[in-house]
């Protein structure tokens, strides 16, 4: 597999092939899609915007990249870019850039922060170009905690992730980490191979594993161990918080006692999860159990260590696809054929790796600075003269 790793998002850019005939090219291919990176840097959400952006900041864009050609790419053009450009090697070179990023952050670990790194494993459906009939559904491989997004393929019309998640997580290194996902990806083929390449999961198990399933409830609906007793078998964590107007009380219990019985790759524990919320306005009360089962030994991950990684493994959705819906506009967004919505998705995931790198807390705030500094915006890609 190629380690190559590219310091700058336009570094990553500059290399994708370009798809157009020589003849009647006129616009370097690298600067093009530099461009639309720095528009969608700057908070620019469609192409009709990003076109716009470009040519609103064409003088400041000439000045700073120094471009030769008397005028910039016309919005027709930058559309057409999206539209052909190769997204199997775009996001391959992106993966490589943001996995670049998170290599960085890892060499400097954050105080308390656990051995093993988790990494969920989660689905999203590209909504804008399904609201005009074309169904484009990514599947990406996300940091807990940092939100850095280190991997992201296309589901094809004819499987569905589970297909789709055995070559993405190929291109990983999964030594060191813990790869987190929900129920649909608990399949013992994925558990198989992410064993086999040396790291950990952590799956979620519902009614599609029901002999599994079964096992686990009537473990813990009628435990072999007694009440309140902690030990060889079976441990647990109680923790509490309050957010978003709910009070929220959680029990996560594991055990060791079904290792010899269930047949699933390298089983360690499993684990049943409690959940409480108090809605504090109505004092409306939820209360939802769940199921899963990881490959790691209590050694290497104890009760509480357990109850991070659940938790960890939605930071997908509250610091990626969220981000992506509303913040970038994906959810409202108009591209919708050829290879457009995926491209920018792509580019939406290494916008938000970079900045969650640069530790931006507000994705919002830090697009409306650079658009208001398109100087700024080519810098932190990348793109100033000495990198082109």
């Amino acid at each position: 597999m190629d380690r190559a790793q590219y310091t700058t998002l336009a570094d990553a850019l500059s290399g994708v092939p370009d798809p157009r005939k020589k003849r009647g090219v006129r616009h370097q291919w690298g600067l093009i899609l530099t461009l639309i990176g720095a528009a969608m840097l700057a908070g620019q959400k469609q192409v009709r915007a990003v076109g716009q952006w470009v040519g609103e900041h064409t003088q400041t864009l000439k000045e700073c990249l120094q471009t030769p050609d008397a005028r910039l790419p016309s919005e027709a053009t930058l559309r057409r870019a999206l539209l052909a450009v190769d997204t199997e090697v775009l996001e391959a070179r992106l993966g490589k850039f943001t996995s670049g990023l998170d290599a960085r952050a890892s060499s400097a670990p954050r105080a308390g922060e656990r051995p093993l790194r988790g990494q969920s494993l989660d689905g999203k459906q590209v909504r804008g170009a399904g609201a005009y009939g074309r169904k484009v559904h990514l599947l990406s491989v996300v940091r807990h905690g940092s939100g850095i997004v280190l991997a992201q393929t296309q589901v094809g019309c004819k499987t569905n992730e589970i297909g789709a998640a055995p070559a993405l997580l190929a291109g990983l290194d999964l030594p060191g980490t813990v790869t987190t996902m929900d129920a649909l990806l608990a399949q013992r083929a994925l558990a198989q191979q992410i064993v086999d390449g040396g790291g950990h999961y952590l799956m979620v198990i519902k009614a599609n594993q029901p002999e599994t399933l079964g096992a686990i409830a009537e473990l813990f609906a009628n435990p072999v161990w007694l009440p309140g007793e902690q030990g060889s078998e079976y441990w647990r964590c109680v923790s509490s918080g309050k957010a978003h107007g709910r009070r929220e009380t959680r029990v996560l219990e594991a055990s060791t006692s079904l290792n010899d019985w269930v047949r699933w790759p390298g089983v360690g524990q499993v684990v049943r999860r409690s959940c409480k919320r108090v809605v504090v306005k109505t004092g409306m009360v939820q209360e939802e159990t769940s199921y899963a089962i990881t490959s790691l030994s209590h050694g290497e991950a104890d009760a509480a260590a357990l109850e991070g990684y659940w938790r960890g493994h939605w930071g997908i959705e509250n610091r990626v696809h969220w981000v992506r819906d509303v913040t970038m506009g994906e959810d409202a967004g108009q591209a919708r054929t050829a290879n457009a919505p995926q491209a920018m998705a792509a580019l939406r995931n290494s916008i938000i790796s970079l900045l969650r790198h640069r530790r931006c807390q507000n994705i919002a705030d830090a697009l409306r600075h650079y658009n208001a500094h398109p100087k700024l915006a080519l810098a932190l890609i990348g793109a100033l003269p000495q990198r082109l």
